[in-house]
């Protein structure tokens, strides 16, 4: 009895910081959404003008973004692993990844707009004096959107496929198919997809949420009149006018009625998939002997089918810098007339600071949280620690919102922090619960059968072994938080100025060396973080071999 006590107070403890961060938002949804009710909103929702078109781009958007991130990501797999070009692209990944999509999207809109540098770079062969008259960005089906979501989520499904991939029963599957003289390609399709697409569900659907309700991107990449249907709710849900705020709710509840439709799609697709397969006939493929012939006869093939996709990263890093440095810079010359240093020495460091502060309150606040919900909380329960990943986030921006309006917080510092947590809190989770659940229990009970009480137990031996991944698990949350826009936007009722919330303001027509110097700020701060948890990482470790 003493002992079932204790068990149901160390779960009730470990759920408590959980619920402090994601309980008090479901009756600011209901508040939100309750508007939503009347059917006089929905019939003005299905007469606005900008209704049809918004819907439109949004769902083009997603969809696509979903589709060729996914292609992309587990084409290179299937290329790759197992091998050190895998391997390699895996190192790259962290560095892509701490590039926030705000940032992301500046750099690609000095990219690819017409007056962007690869029109520069082919100006000379076309003989442009001035920029083409093309529309590149913002072009009114989303498509500059779509492809900078369906970059930025590859990236992401590839770090979540490298994690699947660590593991040893993957590893050994492949090395049996290739033994008994399957291909590469036979190996993937009837032994590892088979087990990663059921695994990949959640992943992707948080690739379509996400793309559905992005605000940030496609203010800077999107169409922007009619603007995509997440930005047109958010401009309603931050309107005076009670009708247009009931206008976003009602459209709120149609972005999670598309994303239950995607998730049925998905899940049914990949039900009917796997029941519906034939079962493997024993058939070698001949793929293998001709792929070993093209690689000797094109050595240069394989290792380059990753290049474009790093080579975009790459230089919408570099743009933001030429762009931070420039004093002169017409079209069509191809690189700055003259450089300076003034643009950085001017820069407004406000944001900077208001992110750091920010960034580091919300990743310690939800690491002690973390920490103690892995040990002793309900695991069974994970799934609703991920709703917000899942989840369109203007509905819950908006429940957050709500919940700080009738609490009076609203604009207030604890607000915006709190409102934050929600979405560092599941990604921290995400990051550590794999090296979690890989420590090896028996450490634990030999700790115990040593006189600690279970938290001695964490303090002294596991916690201590998992001080690299938690590292990373801070780098993580950080990062996340420095990328929030709808939620700076919401609770900090404008009182409060981010680096990404500076970025987006300056992108809608604000100069564009002062909008390089935010935009590299933004990409300075995950950068900084991820750095130091490996740097931090490897001192420990130095005189610890374990923990190397």
């Amino acid at each position: 009895m003493a002992q079932t006590l204790r068990v149901a107070l160390s779960t009730l403890g470990a759920a408590l910081p959980v619920a402090l961060i994601l309980g008090p938002v479901v009756p600011g949804l209901i508040w939100a959404l309750s508007p939503a009710l009347d059917y006089d909103v929905w019939q003005a929702l299905w007469l606005d003008p900008q209704w049809p078109q918004a819907l439109r781009a949004t769902l083009i958007s997603s969809l696509l973004a979903t589709v060729l991130s996914c292609t992309l990501a587990c084409l290179l797999a299937t290329l790759y692993y197992p091998g050190h070009l895998w391997i390699s692209l895996r190192n790259r990944l962290p560095l892509l990844l701490s590039v926030p999509h705000a940032a992301f999207a500046v750099g690609l809109f000095f990219l690819i707009s017409p007056s962007g540098w690869l029109a520069r770079a082919v100006a000379p062969v076309m003989q442009w004096s001035s920029p083409p008259d093309w529309t590149t960005v913002q072009d009114p089906y989303g498509l500059s959107l779509t492809f900078a979501l369906a970059l930025k989520e590859s990236w992401f499904l590839l770090w979540v496929l490298a994690a699947a991939l660590g593991e040893a029963a993957v590893s050994r599957h492949i090395v049996m198919g290739r033994s008994l003289g399957y291909s590469r390609l036979q190996t993937w399709r009837l032994l590892v997809w088979p087990q990663l697409l059921p695994r990949l569900t959640w992943p992707v659907m948080a690739v379509f949420a996400y793309g559905l309700s992005v605000v940030d991107m496609a203010i800077i990449l999107g169409p922007g009149t009619p603007p995509t249907l997440a930005v047109l709710i958010w401009r309603w849900l931050m309107d005076p006018e009670p009708a247009l705020q009931a206008r976003g709710s009602a459209a709120s509840l149609v972005l999670l009625g598309v994303l239950l439709v995607g998730a049925i799609a998905v899940r049914s697709a990949i039900w009917l998939w796997t029941r519906n397969r034939p079962y493997p006939s024993g058939r070698r493929s001949p793929i293998a002997l001709r792929t070993a012939a093209a690689h000797k006869a094109f050595p240069f093939k394989w290792p380059l089918a990753h290049t474009p996709l790093f080579l975009v990263g790459y230089a919408v890093v570099a743009v933001l810098l030429a762009w931070s440095v420039a004093e002169a810079w017409f079209f069509p010359a191809l690189v700055p007339d003259a450089l300076t240093w003034d643009h950085w020495l001017q820069a407004d460091w406000t944001p900077f600071w208001t992110s750091l502060w920010l960034a580091l309150a919300s990743s310690l606040l939800c690491l002690p949280a973390v920490l103690v919900w892995l040990e002793w909380g309900p695991q069974r329960w994970n799934a609703l620690l991920y709703l917000p990943l899942i989840l369109p986030t203007l509905p819950l921006v908006a429940g957050q919102y709500a919940t700080l309006l009738h609490l009076q917080l609203d604009g207030s510092a604890i607000a915006l922090v709190w409102s934050h947590l929600m979405w560092v809190l599941p990604y921290m989770l995400l990051t550590l619960i794999g090296p979690y659940r890989a420590v090896d229990p028996r450490l634990m009970r030999s700790a115990r059968a040593l006189g600690c009480n279970p938290m001695q137990a964490c303090v002294r031996v596991k916690w201590p072994m998992l001080l690299p991944p938690i590292l990373a698990t801070l780098a993580v949350g950080f990062s996340v938080s420095v990328a929030q826009y709808l939620p700076t936007m919401f609770s900090g009722g404008g009182r409060f100025v981010t680096v990404t919330t500076e970025a987006v303001a300056l992108s809608a027509g604000g100069n564009r060396r002062v909008l390089a110097v935010q935009s590299l700020l933004q990409i300075a701060l995950p950068l900084a973080a991820f750095t130091l948890a490996i740097l931090a990482s490897q001192g420990l470790g130095r005189y610890r071999k374990g923990l190397r």
